[in-house]
């Protein structure tokens, strides 16, 4: 019998309208706890700024106090944004964390700021940064890694913990950087999946065995949101695809209560963006997402899948996890043992 393709969860830590930041991430506790309960192999969290309403900013401090209120569940940065931080620190600060909780935590490293130029600005970094990802990478899985003994600088805590590194992205550049690395890759499909089957190709036709993974390790992001019908959670929905509307005007504000008539409120340009940036989505009752979600897995054979629900409500959320269970479609083989 197969092993089953392990499913994990991505969360922003939406703060609802009308909502404290407190209260957001009390939710995104309760949610994690869920996700645990629920079975999932992991629980991370993405770095974004100056978005009012996202509360994962200070990303690997939220991991810390999610790390505190939960047991199994690998918990990790979905990711951190590399560009705008020096690799000793998110070293220093992931091996906390790992000091803290043990094997349980997980790196993935972006390469896009997760903000606006002002706010990168703000950060003391430069568009520039960017160019230096592949270097920044090295380095800090250098800081990571077991070879630090005569450096002039070494992180403490961090060295010698070998936290596993991934790499995430949305277009070949991730994708060949994680094959020329031996490392595991993450495709940004949830929200930029157009160049999905060129990247996941290249990634596993460039592929080379490292110390860290002998074959290549595909995860797929996906958003997922189930509900006891097909109308109750295209309903709660329509909060994911009202905060994408608002990111394209640059209107900023909290996560938005979901409506019945999105034609009120975006226009057909705007639809037109909306669904193809969330054409990699599974909305519906478990019996409506099945059939859809096995195509896509079918595909594409991805070895994990990690999924996001990125809505106001929070009862929504909470039943999605509970109904994941009742999928039982993840009996593919996995082509590469992770943790």
């Amino acid at each position: 019998m197969s092993n089953p393709i392990p499913l994990s969860f991505l969360d922003l830590a939406p703060v609802p309208e009308g909502k404290t930041i407190a209260e957001g991430i009390a939710q995104t506790v309760e949610t994690a706890q869920q996700a645990e309960k629920s079975g999932l192999n992991r629980y991370w969290m993405a770095e974004h700024h100056n978005m009012p309403g996202i509360a994962s900013a200070a990303t690997s401090v939220l991991l810390s106090h999610i790390g505190a209120q939960t047991k199994r569940i690998r918990i990790g940065a979905g990711g951190v944004m590399l560009p705008n931080h020096a690799p000793l620190v998110i070293a220093e600060q992931f091996g906390t964390l790992q000091a803290l909780y043990g094997d349980r935590i997980d790196l993935g490293l972006g390469r896009a700021p997760g903000t606006d130029g002002a706010t990168f600005q703000a950060l003391r970094r430069q568009m520039q940064d960017a160019d230096r990802f592949p270097q920044d990478v090295q380095e800090l899985m250098y800081f990571l890694g077991n070879g630090t003994d005569d450096s002039p600088v070494q992180a403490f805590p961090g060295a010698k913990s070998n936290i596993p590194i991934w790499i995430l992205g949305s277009s070949l550049f991730g994708a060949t950087l994680a094959a020329h690395l031996g490392l595991p890759y993450v495709f940004a499909s949830h929200f930029a999946p157009q160049m999905l089957g060129q990247a996941i190709t290249a990634y596993r036709e460039q592929f080379r065995p490292s110390a860290y993974l002998d074959k290549p390790y595909v995860m797929l992001a996906a958003n997922l949101l189930l509900a006891d019908d097909d109308a109750t959670a295209q309903y709660h929905f329509t909060s994911a695809q009202q905060s994408f509307v608002r990111l394209r005007r640059g209107e900023t504000g909290q996560m938005p209560k979901p409506t019945h008539d999105m034609d009120s409120i975006w226009n057909a340009a705007e639809k037109m963006m909306v669904d193809s940036a969330l054409s990699v989505s599974f909305i519906g009752s478990v019996e409506t997402v099945k059939p859809k979600l096995a195509t896509f897995l079918a595909t594409y054979q991805p070895d994990e899948l990690i999924v996001t629900a990125n809505v106001y409500d929070q009862a929504a959320r909470m039943r999605s996890l509970e109904l994941v269970s009742e999928l039982n479609l993840f009996d593919l083989q996995p082509t590469a043992t992770l943790a």
